[in-house]
């Protein structure tokens, strides 16, 4: 009778672990997904507050610049920025102008950027595997 005791014994306590890993792998499931869904609806409230308060910042921010155009004078207020009708204000607000050469092609060595080689690359001519 001990034998068979022994046997039963074994094959429950094997029958049971297996449950018992089956149990804790299904509770770290559940517990790593509620602690995802909470997360995620903690991050989601945090970015609707930082965007409502980037909202009233702009609509405040807006509302502030509408009252002092409103406020300047007619003139300043319809200024634009195309400067196409007067050649000498567009080439003073000029972002890249032309960089012109001096008389023999070259340029001032202070207007030569220390990036700059001091004289062009030309390659080699010819066989250069010989």
């Amino acid at each position: 009778m001990t034998s068979s005791w022994k046997g039963w014994q074994r094959s429950h306590n094997e029958h049971y672990s297996v449950d018992l890993v089956r149990i804790g792998w299904g509770t770290l499931i559940v517990a790593g997904g509620g602690a995802y869904f909470f997360a995620k609806r903690s991050i989601n409230a945090d970015k609707q507050a930082r965007h409502e308060a980037d909202m009233k910042r702009r609509r405040l921010n807006q509302s502030i610049s509408d009252q002092s155009t409103a406020s300047s004078p007619p003139t300043q207020r319809h200024r634009k920025a195309d400067h196409a009708g007067s050649p000498s204000t567009e080439a003073s607000h000029d972002p890249a102008p032309i960089d012109h050469l001096s008389d023999n092609g070259k340029r001032k060595p202070e207007e030569q950027s220390k990036f700059e080689a001091p004289a062009p690359y030309r390659s080699r001519k010819g066989d250069r595997f010989s």
